[in-house]
């Protein structure tokens, strides 16, 4: 299983961070604008690098040291934190300035590995101005125009090189459970709660720099892997963290766990964040329980407005298992572990080709399959290539489109025969000739 790693885009206010994440990107999702402290949202991307790997990329506000009565300037270390590589973006065409230096030095405490960006390429004065920056101690200096594009292939191949090798984390015996959720939603009480329910502590393994131990635990016959949330416990203290921070935070624990309890505070119902971090759970592909927290503190208004929010992450996450809890007074929390068992059953499902083919003729019988560039589509056989989440390769006469309605057919008439609540399935279909 690899991990993501992470690069964080910093410097002072108004260098051209924003401009640069989009380039690197390729797509504008980052705001940009002349008024420094513009950044917000919308701070998260995954990028490719020229040999396909993927990094997420964060872009941060512009740190300006003082007073930081919004908390902007604790969000952009909480960044730095979280990264393996830093892009310390400068203004080539004003040369060094003392903010520069002045900002450099409150991101180099961090230990962190560096590139050095000096932007705006495209003018003399940069060109005339790289020099100035060595002065930094920087070692690798690069000069781009990020509203340009030059010298963006350099800047991805000294990512390449740059970037800290994260080792593939094994898949223990014990399968890995992960608690994310937003800041402050009772993830860290909900994790001592269940370690305290179950005393029987195996041993402390290992985990990735960031999470250094995570705790086996055994229930009866069972072992299971609580992925340290410690980490994000400590640093969840930050005041106004936007959306796209959290979702950051927890994409790490949610690339390393098979199962991902995600944790909805009852009393602020579903919220954008909430449905930003379940989105990166489907998108990793990872299985799913929901666990709401403070339920027994909403009134009848409250329960209804979250039974009517609740509807969205019910169909992002295809219908996942849902637990009402209270994580301060452990009710309610013994009753996650058999949604958690059946989406690990589920998540590893494995099915002979026989029983596949059966069932999709049975689909196929009940719903013919469509004309496709005036000719029917037609199924030849189905096998399943992988489990962890369960994926079916279709061999067919021809390809169906990623959101066309047959395909989306077969995946809910699938999903109902197999019972797989919060667990992502994946159709392949191939063309291939009779």
């Amino acid at each position: 299983m690899s991990l993501t790693p992470t690069v964080a885009i910093v410097g002072r206010p108004n260098v051209g961070k924003s401009t640069l994440f989009n380039r690197l990107l390729g797509r504008r999702q980052a705001i940009v604008h002349d008024l420094p402290g513009i950044t917000r949202d919308r701070i998260t991307g995954i990028a490719q690098l020229n040999d396909d790997r993927p990094i997420q990329i964060v872009d941060t506000g512009g740190l300006v040291p003082g007073d930081d009565p919004l908390g902007l300037n604790e969000q952009v270390f909480l960044a730095v934190e979280e990264s393996d590589l830093l892009l310390f973006v400068v203004d080539g065409r004003q040369g060094l300035v003392s903010a520069d230096e002045e900002v450099w030095s409150h991101f180099r405490r961090s230990g962190k590995p560096a590139l050095l960006v000096v932007n705006k390429a495209d003018t003399r004065e940069a060109r005339n101005r790289f020099p100035e920056f060595y002065s930094l101690g920087i070692d690798q200096q690069i000069l781009i125009s990020a509203e340009h594009g030059a010298g963006i292939e350099d800047l991805r191949e000294a990512l390449a090189l740059t970037l800290p090798e994260i080792p593939d984390v094994p898949t223990p015996d014990a399968p890995p459970i992960a608690i994310v959720g937003r800041p402050n939603v009772g993830k860290s009480s909900l994790l001592n709660k269940i370690s305290g329910l179950n005393r029987a502590l195996v041993s402390p393994v290992a985990g990735t720099t960031r999470d250094p131990v995570d705790t086996v635990i055994t229930r009866g016959d069972k072992s299971y892997l609580l992925i340290d949330t410690a980490g994000i416990r400590r640093r969840s203290q930050v005041t106004g963290a936007p959306e796209e921070l959290a979702v950051m935070m927890a994409r790490r624990q949610i690339e390393r766990a098979q199962v991902v309890v995600l944790v909805i505070d009852a009393s602020q119902s579903v919220t954008g964040g909430d449905l930003a971090i379940a989105g990166t759970i489907w998108e990793l592909g990872r299985a799913a329980v929901v666990a709401i927290n403070k339920w027994d503190l909403l009134d009848d208004e409250g329960r209804e407005k979250l039974e009517f929010d609740f509807q969205r992450l019910d169909e992002l996450l295809a219908s996942p298992g849902r637990v009402n809890v209270s994580a301060l007074s452990g009710r309610g929390v013994e009753k996650l572990w058999p949604p958690i068992d059946r989406a690990l059953d589920s998540y590893n499902l494995k099915l002979s080709t026989g029983q596949l083919n059966r069932l999709f003729e049975r689909f196929i019988k009940k719903v013919a399959a469509p004309s496709l560039t005036g000719a029917p589509w037609k199924l030849y056989y189905v096998t399943q290539v992988s489990s962890a989440p369960p994926t079916f390769m279709l061999f067919a006469n021809r390809t169906l489109p990623r959101n066309h309605h047959y395909r989306r057919y077969l995946e809910n008439r699938l999903r109902e025969e197999l019972g797989l609540p919060g667990v992502p399935l994946r159709l392949v279909v191939r063309k291939r000739t009779e």
